[in-house]
């Protein structure tokens, strides 16, 4: 289940963002990736541990705290701290799948990574190239998303950026473990959910129906949740 999720942060947001981040000093992606994706990552990253990093990424997890449509879709249990990367000039990161388990760089926890996450700070038009290519069981799936949108995609996808040819591709990226690890389950119950919000709209929440329904999705979370 690939889903985007729009204006996880507005164009203001965005905005301070840049600035920030223009102004960053940025390391070589390669320090954070694995033994296999090493060997295919080109781009530039923020040091997770540094203050422009925890400070940027700690308000991205606040507003996704608020969004209804991840907290559908993803079901967070943990959620690894906001990294941010940066690519230009033929940068490119080949195709690879995330690791399965990471650890947090600011409490050493482990987490398994259910599901991958980017939060694009360039606007589609800034740059050429750069698009994130995401292989899943309904083929290959192409993303490039205004400044401000979220893609949410299981970890266990293979996927790639592909060079940038023009301008700087700006985003931040991180992953999350889910109350729900089954990624087949998770979409059922993302697919229940938003019936049960549009059905709720139509009749009201105190609906039969949507009592009922309602009901289905909660048990089912207790019988698929590992929380």
């Amino acid at each position: 289940m690939l889903i985007t999720i729009p204006n996880v942060l507005t164009r203001e947001e965005v905005t301070e963002f840049r600035k920030m981040l223009d102004a960053a000093d940025w390391d070589d992606g390669k320090t954070t990736a694995g033994a296999q994706s090493a060997s295919v990552k080109n781009n530039r990253q923020l040091p997770p541990t540094g203050d422009v990093a925890q400070a940027l990424g700690q308000r991205i997890l606040q507003a996704l705290t608020a969004n209804p449509l991840f907290l559908s879709a993803a079901l967070p249990s943990k959620i690894l701290p906001p990294m941010f990367n940066r690519y230009e000039s033929g940068e490119t990161f080949g195709m690879h799948v995330d690791n399965a388990i990471r650890v947090n760089p600011l409490t050493q926890e482990r987490l398994r990574t259910d599901l991958s996450m980017t939060v694009f700070l360039s606007d589609p038009d800034d740059y050429d190239g750069g698009v994130l290519v995401v292989e899943d069981h309904y083929g290959t799936q192409e993303v490039k998303l205004p400044a401000g949108d979220m893609v949410l995609y299981p970890s266990t996808s293979l996927h790639e950026v592909t060079p940038v040819t023009k301008g700087a591709r700006v985003s931040s990226f991180f992953w999350l473990q889910s109350m729900v690890r089954d990624n087949a389950q998770r979409t059922i119950l993302f697919d229940l959910d938003q019936t049960i919000q549009t059905l709720a709209g139509r009749a009201g929440a105190d609906d039969p129906e949507v009592v009922r329904l309602t009901g289905i999705y909660h048990n089912l979370i207790r019988l698929w949740s590992e929380t």
